[in-house]
């Protein structure tokens, strides 16, 4: 009987939890004047040519500034610096710099740090994957402290936000290793914050930099928070632990619409300007023949994906650009899901099931493995739904979750792997030549699948170098449906964003750009009533 009752009061327990959970009274909120923003994975090097990943990317970004940026509407506008001219003929930009702006030691920033941010970068021994934005500048001179020239030798076309890159110090770092884990964990940049405290797997502390060019931004602290888990960070979502996340979609639709929820948190969805993929290592011999790509996309039931692991807050991807992008082409046809045809395909390649149901050419099983980095609900829902589906035509997938740094530096950067679902986060700009051409396929550079086509590489030379937005347009048109022909991905889905915010700042503005634009502005008001107005 006393087992009993300790079962039932169990299972009361596990029922009552959610009501539990959805009944909880304020967050608590110990620093009001702290952003304190749930990261799934740590950064890993914060200096702006080595924030290849999404976390040291979103670290930097505040640490840094470049020579422009983009404006909530998603114009180039300048940053650190004032104006500039650029020639008739598109081979010579004139950057006025900004006076009287300040590093964090307070030393000033000049036309020196630009010239030397160009020459690191470009160095063919610095291991960045960004060096290629800057192929085709010919030379970078200083003309006087605040005025930098910056000459092509050929037209490229995404010149003005390839100046975006953050700019680094000259004083501090030249004839250092700037790889080193030393530099990178202790970052000095022009940005709005500046570096306090990186407790490794933890947590990142940023502190508002008072002296910042622009104004001392309205909050006081940025804290990062390592939380891996996607369920756990939604606890400490709802009691305070942290005050921003970018909601699942269960957690949107079967949460996130409570009163209790909305009266504490402000949240807002938006297509995503990027796209999650099922990528393939091109030298594995599995999936040299586009063939194979082919079928395993024929096999893929994209909008049950979206149903079931985006609950449809999402759209499906045909290719390399998501619909939001005016380079997007709308007349390239999707994968339609066709089993059929995926046998089909299939068995012409000689493949034959056998009797456990699995396909065999040669004695060996058409099997696979897929990574995933550990904490992502979303692409871990994805892999399981496209596990059964290949099962369906005799392909066995298996799925190997990774923590994220590991993954992607000991099997990604060094190809150790057979396939992977990840995403891209794109550039506004539709020059991908970072991703797809085939001479950016080095450790650590993004082209990690080894994908190789000579059309590709010249339209993506030629799409650099073209100024006209029409002419651009067909260009990546054709890029698009090229990549949608030979699968290199199988394109999966865009996903919305789904941001959840405490009420409790104020002048957050919602834009083409997002909602993290003006930053800087936001403030959270001393008189506590005020923050649920």
């Amino acid at each position: 009987m006393r087992n009993y009752l300790k079962r039932l009061l169990f299972l009361l327990l596990f029922v009552l939890l959610p009501f539990l959970f959805s009944c909880a009274k304020e967050p608590e909120v110990k620093y009001p004047d702290t952003i304190t923003v749930g990261f799934l994975s740590d950064a890993k090097r914060l200096l702006p040519l080595f924030a290849s990943d999404s976390a040291s990317a979103e670290i930097s970004g505040h640490i840094f500034n470049g020579l422009t940026k983009y404006d909530k509407n998603i114009n180039i506008t300048g940053e650190l610096a004032e104006s500039w001219e650029i020639s008739p003929n598109g081979l010579e930009i004139i950057f006025h710099l900004k006076k009287g702006v300040k590093w964090h030691d307070g030393v000033e920033f000049t036309s020196e740090d630009v010239v030397f941010t160009y020459n690191t970068i470009t160095n063919p021994n610095m291991p960045t994957p960004y060096s290629s934005i800057y192929g085709p500048v010919e030379k970078v001179e200083a003309l006087d402290r605040y005025t930098v020239k910056v000459n092509y030798k050929e037209p490229y076309a995404p010149a003005l936000e390839s100046w975006g890159m953050g700019i680094l110090p000259k004083h501090a770092l030249i004839g250092k290793d700037l790889a080193s884990p030393e530099i990178n964990r202790n970052p000095l940049g022009t940005g709005p914050y500046k570096l306090k405290e990186w407790v490794t797997g933890q947590k990142i502390v940023l502190e508002a930099f008072e002296y910042h060019y622009e104004k001392k931004p309205g909050i006081g602290k940025f804290t990062a928070r390592i939380i891996p888990d996607t369920a756990t960070m939604f606890l400490e979502l709802k009691f305070g632990g942290i005050d921003y996340m970018g909601l699942t979609p269960s957690q949107y639709k079967l949460q996130g619409d409570s009163a209790i929820f909305r009266r504490h948190f402000n949240i807002f969805r938006y297509p995503s300007f990027g796209y999650t993929y099922l990528g393939y290592n091109h030298l594995h011999p599995l999936f040299a023949d586009k063939r194979t790509r082919q079928a395993i996309s024929y096999a893929i039931n994209k909008k049950d994906i979206i149903a079931g692991v985006l609950l449809g807050l999402g759209s499906p991807c045909t290719g390399p650009f998501p619909p939001e992008s005016w380079a997007y082409n709308p007349n390239v046809q999707d994968y339609e899901y066709n089993p059929d045809k995926s046998r089909k395909i299939l068995h012409d390649l000689g493949w034959r099931i056998d009797k456990d149901g699995l396909l065999k050419k040669e004695g060996k099983t058409f099997s696979f493995t897929v990574l995933i980095n550990q904490g992502n609900e979303a692409r871990i829902k994805t892999a399981q739904i496209i596990k059964e589906q290949l099962k369906g035509v005799g392909i066995e997938m298996n799925i190997k979750v990774l923590e994220w740094q590991a993954m992607l530096h000991e099997f990604i950067h060094k190809k150790r792997f057979e396939a992977v679902i990840m995403g891209w986060a794109l550039s506004r700009d539709p020059d991908i030549y970072d991703i797809w051409h085939s001479s950016k396929t080095k450790e650590g550079e993004f082209n990690f699948i080894s994908y190789k086509n000579e059309e590709i590489d010249k339209l993506l030379i030629e799409g650099r170098q073209t100024f006209n937005i029409e002419k651009r347009k067909k260009i990546y048109h054709r890029i698009h449906d090229i990549l949608a022909a030979e699968q290199p991905y199988t394109f999966l889905y865009v996903p919305d964003a789904l941001p959840a915010l405490h009420k409790r700042f104020k002048g957050v503005e919602k834009a083409p750009m997002g909602i993290w634009h003006n930053f800087i502005d936001w403030n959270v008001p001393k008189n506590r009533v005020e923050w649920y107005n």
